[in-house]
Order: structure tokens, then sequence, then C-alpha cells
């Protein structure tokens, strides 16, 4: 017998060739139809579907995709952590990585974003705040922990495909990603708070105009789920004398620029000047 539909099911839509997976987040209905509203497992984007459009997806595809993601970052931790290791230093210094606050409206990713900026040594705060709810928070989080570096995330996505790219209402979040991005701003009278915005398909040019440093996504295209993290630890580890540009770490982006793309800002790594021989 065929399994009914659920919250909480992963599943794939048949007409896209089941070329995504998802969460079931909710079940809506409409003219006596059921829908479904979507989140995606390993890629930050939110759709719809009637359930009849969709199936269950097999527990070993599941653990297959999980598995993949899992490995991609472990192997990004290994690399940078062997890369950093086998520097050779004459002096001993006290280095100081630039704090990051990390606004996910996915809780799962909250937790998995948590574990890497953990794992990578860096000082980040990370809270689960649905991205309808992150413009009221926003402000007082920034006023309690003061970081250098915010990262507004969650998921996103085009309701209409490829139609309608200068409309907000044709985002289903990033207009909350662009009054996040204001309030920060208002927040960040010293201007030097490096922001990070956006998810799958987001309204790259709104979210620059804004305010953001960086944004997704330029080609309207899907973005990893490491991708902001990979904005947030380039920013936060790399030395605050120079100025860092999309160019300096494109290359480690799922699809580089078109992706996410933005202005180039300052780093925010320091080093306290005094240093002692070994």
């Amino acid at each position: 017998m065929k399994s009914e539909i659920k919250k909480g099911n992963i599943v794939a839509r048949k007409s896209h060739n089941k070329d995504i997976l998802f969460v079931v987040k909710h079940i809506l209905k409409s003219n006596n139809k059921k829908i479904a509203i979507l989140s995606g497992v390993t890629i930050r984007i939110l759709a719809d579907a009637p359930i009849e459009d969709l199936e269950i997806a097999q527990k070993h595809l599941v653990n297959h995709e999980r598995r993949k993601l899992n490995d991609r970052l472990q192997k990004r931790i290994e690399k940078v952590s062997y890369k950093n290791s086998s520097k050779r230093f004459t002096f001993k210094k006290v280095v100081y990585t630039g704090k990051i606050l990390h606004l996910d409206g996915d809780r799962k990713y909250t937790d998995k974003s948590y574990k890497y900026y953990k794992k990578m040594g860096l000082d980040a705060i990370v809270k689960y705040i649905p991205e309808n709810k992150q413009p009221i928070f926003v402000e007082k989080l920034l006023e309690k922990y003061d970081p250098d570096i915010l990262i507004i995330t969650g998921h996103d996505g085009l309701i209409k495909k490829q139609k309608n790219y200068d409309d907000i209402y044709n985002y289903r979040n990033s207009r909350y990603f662009i009054e996040t991005i204001k309030k920060a701003r208002k927040w960040d009278k010293a201007k030097n708070l490096v922001i990070f915005a956006g998810a799958c398909q987001s309204y790259f040019e709104a979210l620059i105009s804004a305010g953001a440093n960086f944004a997704s996504s330029p080609a309207r295209i899907l973005i990893d789920f490491a991708d902001p993290l990979i904005v947030a630890e380039k920013v936060a580890t790399t030395d605050s004398s120079q100025y860092i540009r999309i160019d300096d770490f494109a290359y480690e982006l799922r699809d580089g620029k078109r992706g996410i793309d933005g202005i180039r800002s300052k780093r925010k790594k320091k080093s306290n000047n005094n240093m002692t021989k070994i």
C-alpha cells in the first residue's frame, strides 16, 4: 500500500525527475487539494508541490545525500586544519578571529552550522530564527553579541520560476532578508559589520542594495548548505589589514560567483602586537 505523505517525510518531486530531496514542513489544503511546503535537505531552497507529485525517498538515498554533505564538510575542516597546522611560526601571538552571528531559518541547519564553526575553531553564535522573524530579532541580537560578521540565511526560492526577477513578491523569503539587512545597518553606525544574506535563488541585487557585502544568488541558482559558512569563515580568519573580495574564495563555493557575489569588505582576523620569541 502506498504510504501517505506526512509532515517530516523526506520526499522528491516526480515532475522534476526527483532531482532534489526535501523535508515536508507543512501540508496545506487549497481547493480540496493538498499542497506540501518543502525545504531542501542539503540545499537552501523552499518550494511547494501537490501531494500527488511527491514520492517518499528511499532510505538509502537519504542516507547517501546526508553522508555526501557530512563528508564534504569534514574534508573542508581537515583541509583547513592541515593548512593552518603546517605553517611554521617563529613568534608566539594571540589571534582573534572575527565574531560571527549567524541567523538561520532552518533548525537542522542551525545545528550543523554550529558544529562546523566549532570544529573550525571560530567564535560563532548560531540562532534558529524563521526567516519572517529575523527582522524582529536582529537588532536585539546585534546589541547583545556585538559581532563582526552577520550571516542572514535559511531557505528561499522563486515562486514563478524564471519570471519577474525584479518583483520582490516573486521570492519566498528575500523580503525578510532585505528587511533584516536594513535593520542591521541601522544598528551598525560605525559601518564595520560584514553582512552575508540570502539562500537559494534569492534576490541578489536587492540584498546588495539593502547593504549586504555578500549575497546570493546572482544567477538565481541553488546554493549549497555550506556556502554561507565558507563566506563567514573566510571573512573571520583573514587578516584585518586587508580587504577581502569574492574573487579571493569564489573557487571554494559550489557554483562560484553564479551562486554568491558581492563587494569587497574589511577582513576580521586580528593579532595582538605583543609578540614574543618561542
